[in-house]
């Protein structure tokens, strides 16, 4: 699940303790520009976590003109990261869990436009086009995410499903009620957190990925290689190197012309930016067809910014642009982007976090590496509780963390600090992080 880079991991990553489904501005921020208010009107496309936090953060730091929501899908703003987790599990007798947003849209005084999707941005005119009608704006984010990359040949093929959006996750309650054999096509986070719950629900789940590990390309086969292991002690069965080379009614069938059995497919293949409909419009595209944003979240459009999944941006952290699809991403980048569009001069450069629980695990990661950094084990990775990091020339630029939630609060501190530590010292579960710091 790439995507954009080592940073492509899973949408659901806020910890319990730490995610809301919009968050407030911080303490202070309110007025930050109350003497650059306006009444012009803030457009914002797209409804989902990074697109509210923006409306939120818009009006908690003062701007006092309209604001237009747009959402593509009928359902309310909710929150995503339940939808691998609880809702699946609720079970077909029980009532659907409700992820909406705690947020009161219209004391806000923000106008939630549902089932509106964006189909042209003319720029120069500054007007959205929708399947609604055209949208007039002063200022417009972008906030349109990401959406599930599917396989080809596989549109509208009964019994294929996706997980990303609400729809999707309440296609797929029934069939975890029915404790149905299903085939997952994807070993990455998604695909191990669905099996995860498919598991706990009591279905027989395979799993099935191109490559010839789980994560490849996002985690070195050192880590991923013990990884492979929690799936046998799930009861999850995994087979690597087996490209799907096509889907029937029943089955799955590999390149190498075995056949699966299959009453669901599962498809976790990761997700792609929704920018297509911003060709030509003056809104500049990177490599993987996100928006790219420069370090305010400005794109190359006037008074258009960019937030969330659909966005890449520079950063002078890591030397290099991130496309980050995460929740933690979601709620720090409107912040920014509000403050700017606001007349500030904010620059966005954080340190990405992302959490996932499978198989048992509570898994988090934080930071971003390469191949070329230096892993840094701390404990066996065979145990059940562990921690990886990885330094660039002696500083911590990322950790991954299995089991040892201290060790990930004090990294994300040091990661901020770019901290300088001794490998020797870091690398003993015995010592504090905070004391290998040089």
């Amino acid at each position: 699940m790439v995507r954009g880079g080592r940073l492509g991991w899973c949408e659901w990553e806020a910890p319990p303790h730490e995610r809301r489904s919009a968050q407030r501005p911080a303490a202070g921020a309110r007025g930050a520009y109350g003497d650059r208010v306006t009444e012009e009107t803030a457009l914002i496309v797209g409804a989902g976590m990074a697109g509210v936090q923006t409306a939120v953060e818009l009006r908690g730091q003062g701007w006092r003109g309209g604001i237009t929501l747009l959402g593509d899908e009928p359902h309310p703003p909710y929150d995503r990261p339940p939808l691998s987790k609880a809702v699946l599990l609720g079970g077909a007798e029980e009532a659907p869990l409700d992820v909406r947003f705690d947020v009161d849209f219209r004391a806000l005084e923000v106008d939630l436009r549902l089932g509106t999707r964006a189909q042209r941005l003319r720029a120069e005119e500054r007007e959205v086009i929708t399947d609604q009608g055209t949208v007039a704006y002063d200022k417009l984010v972008l906030a349109t995410g990401a959406y599930a990359v599917a396989l080809p040949g596989t549109s509208g093929l009964p019994g294929v499903y996706a997980l990303r959006t609400l729809d999707d996750a309440a296609a797929l309650r029934p069939v975890l009620d029915a404790k149905k054999h299903i085939v997952v096509v994807g070993a990455g986070w998604i695909g191990a957190e669905f099996a995860t719950a498919a598991r706990q629900a009591g279905c027989e789940v395979t799993v099935v990925e191109a490559a010839d590990r789980p994560l490849a390309g996002v985690l070195p086969p050192a880590i991923t290689d013990h990884m492979r292991g929690w799936y046998a002690e799930a009861g999850v069965e995994l087979r690597t190197s087996a490209p799907v080379a096509a889907l029937e009614p029943g089955a799955v069938v590999l390149a190498d012309g075995s056949r699966l059995p299959a009453s669901a497919v599962v498809v976790g293949v990761g997700a792609r930016p929704a920018a297509g409909w911003l060709a030509a419009s003056g809104v500049a595209l990177d490599e993987n067809g996100a928006v790219r944003a420069d370090d305010r979240l400005r794109t190359t459009a006037e008074d258009v910014f960019a937030v969330g999944d659909c966005a890449s941006f520079p950063s002078a952290r890591y030397g290099r642009r991130l496309l980050i699809h995460h929740w933690d991403n979601a709620v720090q980048g409107p912040r920014t982007a509000a403050a700017n569009l606001l007349g500030g001069d904010e620059r966005y450069d954080p340190v990405p976090y992302f959490w996932s629980e499978q198989f048992g695990r509570f898994v988090q990661y934080a930071g971003h590496h390469d191949e070329s950094d230096t892993m840094l084990p701390r404990g066996e990775l065979a145990g059940p509780a562990w921690s990886v990091l990885w330094l660039r020339d002696g500083v911590l630029v990322a950790v991954l963390v299995v089991g040892r939630p201290r060790d990930m609060a004090q990294a994300r501190k040091l990661l901020t600090r770019s901290a300088v530590l001794d490998p020797a010292l870091a690398a003993d579960p015995a010592v504090p992080l905070k004391a290998a710091v040089r």
